[in-house]
């Protein structure tokens, strides 16, 4: 423990020391970031406000009337041609704390969302958004939506990663409605976002999403080829004097806890309650730089994961949702590539089955330190729990900006267990994990064009050969034509203890083994779209790809190739169809169903599939989907369907059900999967929330309950009450254990 409270200790005072506060710095108008030819085409000046703005959804302050507006909207799906349906017009301001932004948005005046419930996102709801790059880099931003009901949905934006909305900071709006049209008005804190007061140009966008027409709209001409939200099509807000400095920001939020937990012990029920506390900070170490710590965090109140049926060889890759690990999350989690990640955030706090291990703190410093310079720093303290012994985890990553939109990144990990003489005798790898590597990252103005090459290596105890990871490949992507071709090299000695390689570790049936064993890869994708200027259909898509992996010597381990056709209709329903081809070099025992493992042999075999989703608007909306063919020497047919019922915008009741069944010749056994997983939210207000989350699986032997309810009774701040229980679904309803959680956390600006 002395070395982890040395680590911060110097950490903070090197922090503070060396980043202390500078008065603002007057607006250079040279220090515009990277201008586009798209921002020289839209581009918008912004005035302060003279008045208070109260966020009520009226736009009754003068300020509202005087200030120009945005109206000249450009129409962005189902097609890039023309102007929108329905117009809408934003008008922005500021004051010293926020920036304001107030839009119309012209309707038939019945509007349309999906549900109340925060961080649902902006697909499928009557919305407006705000995409705002204070840096210009084209590289990270901030996504606010808002519904036309006042649900509010944020995240951080970068070249890597779309919105997940799994990100939460303070920010404000409300919203009216109207017999034509609704109004969005949105307060963003200079807090919340992170720049530099200097920054004579802030990228910025706006995107209206009009779901009854299945229409989406910009501000700017963003081809049809990229998402609404993608920092490269951005036009550009210039600040004739500068925004004011975000000034000190340090959040603290304490949290407490009291949970009530039983488990099944030689037959009874055993009961143990317990209380925790513990909190998070947010320290604003420099307009674009902050400081997170967290002290015995608590993530009883995270949504659990998930479940999926997997017949795969390998692991699953599962998404963070844990809110302090997601801040600027891709300094550290976009190395490598899907699915090979050197940092991968659930390693620290969680086993390999997803059950927490303590945190007893951590700090993160993020942020931007230079207009091109952006560096992550972090360190997180594990406890003990069985057979687990406390850990100690740090990442370090420094992402430098080059060119227009490319960058030049590297990091360096560390995973060091705290273990006795004994247990580094018994498995000496277990002693650390090191991992250090760099990449290069293109993107060409336009975003049509990416490529990528790096090269990682892992440091592990007696281990000095085999352990490296090289990548390379380029993309292109435009209006009808989308290409993608990636090569990886994976040596069998490559660890990964802060990360995840999924398929490097090879199970052995016959012998009750895992065998490591490096591959290399070389995937390639091909999609033409076609659009349509008639008919019931937006876009007709044809795609095909290429997955081949050999053995460290060269042979043949495993090819798969696949091709689909899928129509999109106007009406928002989907259409696929297609087919696949696999050959495998089976090289260790393996069993689907519990009967006696397929031996170690070359497999070939074909499937196809086919899939229908309807009208996403109605009521009552469904899916329906079939795969059916081989699979290794045996018979494969999977059927998956979906259900939602909803009363908008207060109740949806949705139902995910996949049945699967494995046929093998002789005692290579057969089998049945079931999963089967309704979901219900009951949204009583866009601050008052309920959701049961029901999953049975036959799989993993586990039928799960999870019911949260949450009151947002401030900004940020929250009540929850949550129940889990497992149960076995084989014998079916036997408790495994059970428990209820009352967590209360508060949102303290200092």
């Amino acid at each position: 423990m002395r070395l982890y409270h040395c680590l911060l200790a110097l950490l903070a005072s090197s922090l503070f020391g060396s980043l202390a506060a500078q008065p603002a710095t007057p607006l250079n108008t040279a220090n515009t970031g990277s201008i586009t030819p798209l921002q020289q085409e839209f581009k918008t000046g912004i005035r302060k406000s003279s008045v208070p703005i109260t966020i009520d959804g009226k736009l009754d302050e003068a300020v509202w009337q005087e200030t120009p507006g945005i109206a000249d909207f450009w129409r962005k799906f189902p097609t890039d041609n023309g102007k929108p349906i329905r117009p809408t017009t934003v008008r922005i301001t500021y004051d010293d704390k926020n920036l304001y932004v107030a839009a119309i948005a012209y309707d038939s005046g019945k509007a349309f969302i999906q549900t109340l419930k925060r961080d649902f996102g902006h697909d499928g709801s009557d919305g407006f958004a705000v995409v705002v790059d204070p840096l210009n880099q084209h590289t990270n931003g901030f996504f606010f939506v808002v519904n036309a009901f006042n649900s509010q949905s944020e995240d951080q934006l970068t070249t890597t990663n779309g919105p997940n909305f799994s990100w939460d900071n303070k920010w404000f709006s409300a919203t009216t409605r109207h017999n034509d049209h609704w109004i969005a008005e949105i307060a963003i804190p200079f807090k919340t976002l992170r720049y530099k007061p200097e920054q004579a140009v802030w990228g910025l966008n706006f995107v209206r999403i009009d779901t009854k027409t299945n229409e989406y709209s910009c501000w700017t001409k963003v081809p049809v080829n990229f998402s609404s939200w993608d920092l490269g099509q951005t036009g550009a807000l210039h600040w004739e004097t500068p925004p004011p400095p975000a000034g000190s920001n340090m959040v603290l939020v304490p949290y407490t806890t009291g949970q009530v937990q039983s488990s099944k012990t030689n037959g009874e029920n055993n009961y143990t309650g317990k209380g925790n506390a513990g909190f998070d900070a947010k320290i604003g170490l420099t307009s674009s730089l902050n400081l997170d710590l967290t002290v015995n965090p608590d993530f009883s109140q995270i949504e659990v994961d998930r479940q999926v049926t997997n017949l795969t060889r390998f692991n699953i890759f599962l998404p963070e949702r844990r809110t302090f690990f997601l801040e600027n999350a891709d300094l550290f989690s976009s190395f490598g590539m899907d699915p090979i990640r050197p940092f991968y955030s659930r390693s620290i706090g969680l086993d390999k089955n997803g059950q927490p291990i303590p945190i007893l703190g951590g700090a993160r410093v993020t942020g931007s330190v230079t207009p091109s310079t952006r560096i992550g720093v972090m360190n997180m303290q594990t406890g003990n729990k069985g057979s687990y012994s406390m850990e100690n985890f740090t990442a370090v990553s420094v992402n430098q900006r080059v060119l227009k939109r490319s960058s030049i990144r590297a990091y360096g990990l560390n995973r060091q267990g705290f273990l006795s003489s004994e247990e580094k005798a018994k498995d000496p790898l277990a002693a650390y994990g090191r991992n250090v590597g760099t990449e290069w990252v293109y993107t060409n103005v336009e975003g049509t064009f990416n490529a990528w090459g790096a090269y990682h290596k892992s440091f592990k105890p007696t281990i000095s050969n085999k352990d490296g990871f090289a990548n390379a490949g380029f993309a292109y992507n435009d209006r009808k034509f989308e290409f993608v071709i990636d090569w990886v090299n994976v040596g069998t000695n490559y660890y990964t203890d802060m990360g995840y390689v999924q398929r490097i570790e090879n199970y052995d049936a016959a012998r009750d083994t895992v065998v490591r064993l490096g591959f290399k890869h070389l995937f390639n994708e091909i999609q033409y779209r076609i659009f349509p200027k008639k008919g019931i259909v937006n876009t007709h898509r044809l795609r095909a790809e290429t997955y081949v992996v050999w053995n460290p010597n060269g042979t043949l381990n495993e090819r798969n190739h696949e091709s689909n056709y899928s129509m999109q209709f106007k009406n928002t329903s989907n259409f696929v169809v297609g087919g696949s081809y696999s050959q495998v070099q089976l090289l260790y025992p393996i069993s689907f169903t519990g009967g006696t493992p397929l031996p170690a042999a070359e497999y070939k075999y074909w499937r196809g599939f086919a899939e229908y989703q309807s009208d996403f608007r109605k009521k009552v909306a469904w899916s329906t989907g079939v795969v059916a063919g081989d699979f290794y020497n045996g018979q494969y047919t999977s059927l998956q369907a979906s259900l939602t019922v909803r009363h908008l915008p207060h109740v949806s009741v949705a139902v995910r059900a996949e049945y699967n069944k494995l046929v093998f010749p002789g005692n290579y056994g057969s089998g049945e999967i079931f999963l089967i997983a309704p979901r219900i939210d009951i949204n009583f207000t866009t601050s008052v929330f309920w959701t049961t989350f029901l999953q049975y699986n036959t799989q993993a032997n586990n039928f799960n309950i999870n019911s949260r309810f949450q009151w947002r009774f401030r900004p940020m701040s929250d009540l929850y009450l949550v129940y889990t229980d497992n149960y076995f679904t084989d014998p079916l309803l036997k408790n495994k254990n059970r428990a209820l959680v009352l967590k209360l956390n508060y949102w303290i600006n200092v």
